[in-house]
């Protein structure tokens, strides 16, 4: 009787495994998605010096005719479509693109250009309406920190957007500094480090990991950075700390600070006025 029951259960254990396998290859669940290989990705910066206002919102966006962007969506000054999530890019086919924006809630057509996109993934940047937009290499694929312990280390891209008044760019480069906490009991600090090399207005640095020394030991991590920029003249003196205008028309040096996430990376755009309204700051994209 025992015997019996044994081989009964063996029986039932063997018909439901044989449905929940028939059931699994029915139903088995599929994802759609794009293969982008050998496509252009890309991301669109806006960051013509402009006050932030509806006014000069980029209300349609048209790549190689077709609409990116629209009134649901306006692409905003010192902005970047896709929006709505980190890692989002437009595709297209590599080659000459053109790019038309058009502003405001009347939809003006303010910029009709065209540049060179490869595959891969990119990031183009529009910057004055009379010029044609600069393409940078996103540098992926990312190198991840590989480590047995927690990791340490954060990733920042520099980008010089920087105008003097009048509308036109800085002549100079710079070199952006950064500056971390060392011991978080003390407070102590980092000297001032370099982040990259030195970049001319339309450049940027590569992708430079900079130490996390996070507070919390059980979590995913994250830590003040300090920010600042060195002025690079032309003959590759050191021009000093770089001088803005801030909101009540003095002169001062530029400083920032920014939270750095372990494993994360961020795009730093230094854009706008450095001697009028409006004023320039780092504008922060999340890359990873």
């Amino acid at each position: 009787m025992k015997q019996n029951m044994k081989q009964f259960k063996n029986i039932v254990l063997f018909i439901f495994l044989a449905a929940f396998a028939f059931s699994c290859e029915k139903h088995a669940v599929e994802y759609k998605t794009t293969d982008a290989a050998g496509l252009a990705e890309y991301q669109l910066h806006y960051f013509v010096p402009l006050a932030a206002s509806t006014a000069n919102n980029i209300y349609r966006v048209e790549v190689n005719g077709v609409v990116v962007a629209n009134k649901s969506a306006p692409l905003t000054t010192y902005n970047a479509i896709p929006s709505g999530g980190v890692g989002r890019f437009y595709t297209v086919t590599p080659g000459t693109i053109n790019i038309k924006l058009y502003q405001g809630t009347g939809e003006t057509l303010v910029y009709d250009k065209s540049c060179t996109v490869k595959p891969g993934k990119q990031n183009i940047f529009v910057y004055d309406f009379n010029q044609d937009p600069i393409v940078f290499d996103n540098g992926y694929p990312y190198v991840p920190e590989v480590t047995e312990n927690t990791g340490t280390t954060g990733w920042v891209k520099f980008y010089n957007f920087l105008f003097e008044a009048g509308g036109a760019p800085v002549t100079f480069k710079l070199q952006y500094q950064y500056q971390y906490t060392v011991d978080n009991s003390t407070g102590q600090k980092s000297d001032w480090i370099n982040l990259g090399d030195p970049v001319g207005f339309g450049e940027a640095t590569g992708w430079v990991g900079l130490p996390v020394n996070k507070t919390i030991f059980n979590s995913s991590g994250s830590a003040r950075i300090d920010y600042r920029a060195n002025v690079i003249n032309n003959d590759g003196s050191d021009g000093g700390l770089l001088q803005v205008k801030n909101s009540s028309g003095n002169m001062v040096n530029y400083t920032d600070w920014w939270t750095l996430s372990i494993g994360r990376r961020f795009h730093q755009v230094l854009s706008g006025y450095r001697m009028q309204s409006p004023y320039c700051a780092v504008r922060q994209f999340t890359a990873l």
